[in-house]
This record gives C-alpha cells, structure tokens and sequence, in this order.
C-alpha cells in the first residue's frame, strides 16, 4: 500500500486479502487446508474461511469440505491481461519459424515482481519435468529471460529486488549469490543476451534475448531452450544465438510498425 491511498482512504483491504488467498495456492501447494491458508496469508481462521467460501461460491475454487484446490475458472482473472497485449499476437509467428529451424522450444516472457511469466510458446519436444504453458512462473534470478529482464532494470530497482528475494538454489549449479548475480546481469546487458546452463533444471540449457519497444526500452524476453544433450554451452551458443537474436530483431520490427496495447 502506497503512502498516498493510505491517506486517502482509496485502499481496499478485503480485496488485498482475497488475492492473498488465491497466491497462496501454487504448483507446491496446490491443495490447502483452512489452517494452512490462514497461516499463508496471516488471516484468522474466520477471515479466510470467508474468502476461501466466497471464491467456492463464485467458482474460481472448490473444496471437499476439509481441502481447497482452485478450479480452471481462475485463468479468468489472469486471461484478461494476457489477451490485452499485441506482444504475443505479433510474436507467434516469429517464435513458430524459429522453432521450426532450430528443432528446439520457444517462449516469452514478461518480467511481474521477482518472477517471469510466460505470455507465449511454441513447444517442440518436452524436455521439463515441470509443464510449461502460457502463465506458468519461474523466478527470474534463475532463467535466462528472468536474467534478461533483471539486466534491464534501473539499480535502485535491483537493490531493492537483491534485498528481498529468496535466492534458492534449484540444482546444484545454480547461483544464489547476489554480488555473482549482480556481475552476470552487468554482462548481459553489455553482450545483449543471456544463458543459463542447468540452474533451474538439471539437463536444461537456455538462451535469451531482449525484446525491445519502439523507444529501447525492454518489455519481454525470448528464449529457446535444449536439452544438455545437445551439446555443451558454446555449442548451443554457437548453434542457437544468431536464428534466436535474428528472431527477436523481426519480432521489433514488427512491433515499431505497430502499437502494443
């Protein structure tokens, strides 16, 4: 809450609780009980029972009288955002072309708090343990986008981002440490891409680069990713960099020809 809506009295504390309800459920938790959501979200009992019973009611939640799961209607309240932007509209065919040279994943993403969010795909093989799918987050420290799109923020942004965030190692090859992370993002933004080798997943390795509006500023990230099987990293840089960085130049162009909303 912002000083100012304090002030004025603007600040709608009911649906501040509400969403906290609704994150508190995600891929690890997808199943809570009353208890369990009210210890997430620092409600009493009688509050979150409340919510958790208003959202049933509306249909974005469902419960077997003990545990609540969130039901498919909940892509509702996210779908609105998604289908506003052109990004995604003007970078399908793009990112369609580009998997079918390089035989590998494509996705987008936009940075949202201390994670990325995929607002486009194009998959080609699975080669996750975890399903990606348009929505799906990831913390940004750990993939390449994320990387990409942290390079791009100011320094007082990254300060208060490195003071917060809950760096945890994911494999045994990912960075946690801020000063090693903060010297990575410096070389993202003077090489202009990024790629992370097996820090989010064991086995996966992935290449990233900027998407940029009409006026420089970056907006998204696109990446492709490979199986380690592949090849090490300078072969999947040396293989997968210019069709990826060749991509992302038409997706700009085609973006400065248009308005994204």
């Amino acid at each position: 809450m912002t000083e100012e809506t304090a002030r004025t009295g603007e600040f709608v504390q009911s649906l501040e609780r509400g969403l906290a309800v609704i994150r508190a459920f995600d891929a690890d938790h997808s199943q809570l009980t009353l208890s369990e959501v009210a210890r997430a979200t620092g409600l009493t009992r009688a509050a979150a029972r409340r919510f958790l019973l208003t959202l049933v009611e509306l249909g974005y939640m469902r419960t077997d009288g003990r545990l609540f799961s969130l039901r498919a209607r909940i892509l509702e309240l996210g779908y609105a955002y998604l289908s506003s932007l052109s990004l995604p509209e003007v970078a399908q065919p793009h990112m369609e072309s580009l998997v079918g040279e390089v035989h590998e994943s494509c996705s987008m993403s936009v940075l949202d708090g201390d994670e990325v969010v995929y607002v486009a795909r194009v998959p080609t093989k699975r080669i996750m343990t975890v399903a990606i799918s348009v929505g799906t987050r990831f913390p940004a420290y750990a993939t390449s986008m994320g990387r990409v799109l942290l390079a791009a923020q100011p320094q007082d942004w990254l300060d208060e981002y490195f003071g917060k965030a809950e760096l945890r190692a994911l494999t045994r090859r990912t960075v946690t440490d801020p000063t090693k992370l903060r010297s990575i993002l410096t070389r993202i933004c003077s090489q202009g891409y990024a790629i992370v080798d097996q820090e989010l997943e064991e086995g996966l390795r992935s290449l990233a680069a900027p998407i940029r509006d009409a006026d420089g500023s970056v907006i998204a990230a696109l990446n492709v990713s490979a199986h380690a099987s592949r090849g090490s990293s300078d072969v999947i840089r040396r293989e997968l960099l210019p069709p990826l960085l060749a991509t992302a130049k038409r997706i700009e162009e085609d973006l400065r020809g248009g308005q994204v909303r």
